[in-house]
């Protein structure tokens, strides 16, 4: 035993210690920014349906409520971020599917779109993956109802 060093385990246990660390980090960081881009679209899908039902509701017309109805769903997706986001924008009224101002309706609102999960490229096969969002908002058409100026009638108090 004269000279000759026996090679020992120092410092293996930082490497795999680092090894471990990337291979539970990296996954752990993908599914921690994928819950918050889930949770983002969620926002954003709830924030669109509340205000395209409010928008619906105040609209002189079934047309002018759908184009305001859209118009505000995809202002709310932009706020959290999501302006290239597809948006789906459903209306439905009932007792009268005609005429969704008229007397006591009631408006159903129905915004579907989806967001792309982080940081998995399409070399991975297909198209990115993605997490469907759907939320509805119901309003009520109640019996005072904003009337048209133009018609003569008497401005508000």
């Amino acid at each position: 035993m004269s000279g000759r060093r026996s090679r020992g385990e120092d410092g293996t246990a930082l490497v795999e210690l680092t090894w471990l660390g990337l291979l539970l980090l990296v996954p752990m960081l993908w599914i921690v920014m994928s819950a918050f881009e889930v949770q983002r679209g969620g926002f954003g899908v709830s924030a669109a349906a509340r205000a395209a039902g409010r928008a619906y509701a105040l609209a002189p017309t079934d047309g002018e409520g759908r184009r305001r109805a859209e118009a505000v769903a995809r202002q709310a997706l932009a706020d959290q971020g999501l302006a290239d986001a597809p948006l789906e924008v459903t209306v439905t009224c009932t007792p009268y599917p005609s005429d969704c101002h008229q007397g006591t309706s009631v408006i159903t609102v129905r915004i579907a779109s989806r967001v792309d999960l982080p940081m998995l490229p399409a070399v991975l096969g297909g198209d990115a993956p993605s997490f469907a969002l759907e939320a509805t908002h119901t309003v009520p058409i109640g019996q005072f109802q904003e009337m048209d100026q133009a018609a003569g009638d008497a401005p508000p108090p």
